[in-house]
C-alpha cells in the first residue's frame, strides 16, 4: 500500500511539473488517502500484535 502511495505522489509531482493542475491535485488527494489508510492499518496491526503477546 505504501508503494501505491509513492506511485501516486510521483505521478502528482510529474503532473504538476507538466502543468496539469487538476490531475496533480487528484493524484495528491489519492496519495493522501492511501497514506492515511496505510497508517491506520499499520497501527491496527501493531495493536493486534501486542495483544497477542508476540
Amino acid at each position: 500500500m505504501l508503494g501505491w502511495t509513492l506511485t501516486f505522489l510521483i505521478l502528482a509531482l510529474l503532473a504538476a511539473l507538466l502543468g496539469f493542475g487538476g490531475i496533480a491535485t487528484a493524484f495528491a488527494g489519492i496519495a493522501k488517502i492511501l497514506f492515511v489508510l496505510f497508517l491506520i492499518l499499520f497501527l491496527v496491526s501493531l495493536v493486534a500484535r501486542s495483544a497477542r503477546g508476540v
